[in-house]
């Protein structure tokens, strides 16, 4: 690969920082970018240190937008999606000629993308790691260090040179899956976070926890399956997640299947309990979520193909009414699940 190409990753919270560390480390020529000052300010003076699963530190270019004057070849975009219109419009001016963009957000994002850069310019990832933000340079990876994979598709008539051009500079962190149905892979992606980070910030609580709780567990059981539904009757095929059919592991039509799905959920979920969802990390710094892009999406999609989705809505509304003050990010809140569940 040539390492001259330009690359950005813009939004380099959580995630982008561990992925802008392991790029560095490889020897690619990356700026992480963000609005966090203090972030950048740690980047710049200590390098982006990586705790948690694992431990390195690695210096880093790191600005704020406004300091931006190259052209990138490749951008990797992290911010929260609720910006995406504005946020994109303004990385457009810095894609090279040729430039691309991959979106590495949760939901559907790059339908709006699209639209502003052109499909061709478009292309998606998912993630199968996490990672919390400390800030100040540094990034816990709350992963199993075996699980660093991805999923990368193009969203319309991306080229294949540039997709490989992606998927080479992602590989020199972790094993890289090309697809064709991306859109199957989001909607598994979509399908997890629904369930996992949607609780884990209704909940105040890691994926492991809600696996734990009998009564969080349903409720996450219901919301696979809600997704499930949702993504058949909109004619989406999902995807296997690093080799695991999650529809034939959590449809149900019987009782000894939904019975079975639910007691595997904790072992589905065991390399990534740590995980404390970015829903929650924003709840905690005062932020409004992207929960609107995640179980908002599955409801909006079943509002279109007239598919009940009781519990998505009420984690939206739960998320809802904890970012307006009303509610708290608790266990306690495990009482509007019970509603619903034995109603």
């Amino acid at each position: 690969m040539n390492t001259q190409i330009n690359i950005a990753i813009y939004g380099a919270g959580a995630l982008g920082t561990i992925l802008g560390a392991f790029l560095t480390r490889a020897g690619l020529n990356v700026d992480l970018i963000t609005r966090n000052r203090e972030h950048v300010e740690g980047l710049i003076n200590r390098g982006a240190q990586i705790t948690g699963t694992m431990e390195f530190t690695v210096p880093v270019n790191a600005l704020l937008p406004e300091q931006m004057s190259k052209k990138y070849d490749v951008v990797f975009l992290l911010t929260k999606q609720t910006e995406n219109n504005s946020v994109v419009s303004y990385i457009s001016d810095f894609l090279s000629d040729t430039g691309v963009l991959c979106t590495l957000q949760n939901g559907l994002p790059e339908y709006g993308i699209s639209r502003i850069i052109g499909e061709d310019r478009t292309f998606g990832c998912t993630v199968a790691w996490g990672a919390t933000m400390i800030g100040g340079g540094v990034s816990e990876l709350t992963s199993d260090p075996d699980h660093l994979t991805f999923s990368l598709g193009s969203f319309g008539n991306g080229s294949s040179e540039n997709q490989q051009l992606i998927k080479g500079i992602l590989e020199k962190m972790g094993p890289v899956e090309t697809i064709d149905n991306f859109m199957g892979i989001r909607w598994s992606k979509l399908l997890i976070n629904s369930a996992f980070s949607g609780l884990s910030a209704v909940l105040g609580c890691t994926f492991g926890e809600v696996a734990k709780n009998r009564h969080s567990r349903l409720c996450a059981q219901r919301i696979i399956k809600e997704c499930i539904d949702v993504a058949r009757n909109a004619g989406i095929k999902i995807e296997p997640v690093q080799g695991k059919d999650i529809v034939k592991l959590f449809d149900y039509n019987t009782k000894i299947k939904e019975k079975i799905s639910n007691f595997i959920i904790p072992f589905a979920i065991r390399n990534h309990r740590d995980l404390k969802a970015s829903l929650l990390q924003d709840i905690e710094k005062g932020k409004k979520t992207e929960i609107d892009y995640i179980n908002g999406i599955v409801r909006d999609f079943g509002v279109r193909y007239n598919t009940p989705t009781p519990y998505n809505n009420l984690v939206v509304d739960l998320v809802h009414r904890i970012e307006s003050g009303e509610l708290p990010s608790s266990f306690e809140n495990i009482r509007f699940c019970k509603d619903i569940l034995f109603s």
